[in-house]
């Protein structure tokens, strides 16, 4: 029977091996688990709690890198802005406008990612996949000075699925390649995919996942 270090090691060494990487989702979890995988030089945690993650942040190590994976609310990003690591959930302009605005505040690029809805689930959060510029109708990225975009977030429908699973990542693929064509095609940085979680996180690195996010397989 493999240890939960066995199974950290198993997981970021195939997901290393994929050219991405892992980022282990540590909401409600304790310092102590945090800690664990950090003694195992695992640096790169998830959060989708503005409190928690601020409470966390203010007593962890300060070189742990912390993504905020959830919703997040406009009132909540000026807590974030000084240390946040990724934001990987922009669903909408005004957030967009609102984490820029935070960041000039702050005096740095706040890296992010624009998720698109690709699941069947209604209940997730989202841009349009079908006109994936659209966030860009009255804002221009070169008018951005707080805010990196580095790519895309997606998730998939919650199902056994594996064909339906790949068909969703391929389209927040495809909703990344239209991005970057549009608007950032000489832009390096704008290159990470955030897909793929606990049940479907191998689907996501064979779809070209840069970044999966992964809770219960590493906690329980």
């Amino acid at each position: 029977m493999p240890t939960p270090d066995d199974t950290y090691r198993s997981l970021h060494d195939r997901t290393t091996a994929a050219g991405a990487t892992l980022v282990a989702v540590s909401k409600t979890r304790p310092a102590a688990e945090i800690m664990r995988l950090y003694a195992l030089g695992h640096r790169d945690f998830g959060e989708n709690r503005v409190a928690e993650l601020t409470e966390k942040q203010a007593t962890l190590p300060a070189d742990i890198r912390w993504h905020f994976i959830g919703h997040l609310q406009r009132n909540k990003v000026k807590a974030i802005a000084p240390f946040i690591h990724l934001i990987h959930a922009v669903d909408s302009p005004r957030l967009l406008r609102e984490i820029d605005k935070q960041g000039r505040a702050a005096g740095r690029r706040i890296p992010a990612l624009l998720q698109y809805h690709v699941a069947a689930e209604e209940s997730k959060y989202g841009l349009d996949p079908a006109t994936p510029t659209a966030v860009f109708a009255d804002l221009e990225p070169t008018e951005l000075r707080g805010v990196q975009l580095r790519g895309v977030m997606g998730m998939a429908t919650y199902t056994d699925d594996t064909a339906q699973i790949r068909s969703e990542f391929d389209r927040l693929t495809a909703a990344f390649q239209y991005v970057k064509r549009e608007h950032f095609v000489s832009d390096p940085a704008f290159c990470e995919r955030s897909m793929g979680m606990s049940g479907d996180w191998e689907i996501a690195l064979a779809a070209g996942s840069t970044l999966v996010r992964v809770g219960s397989l590493l906690f329980g």
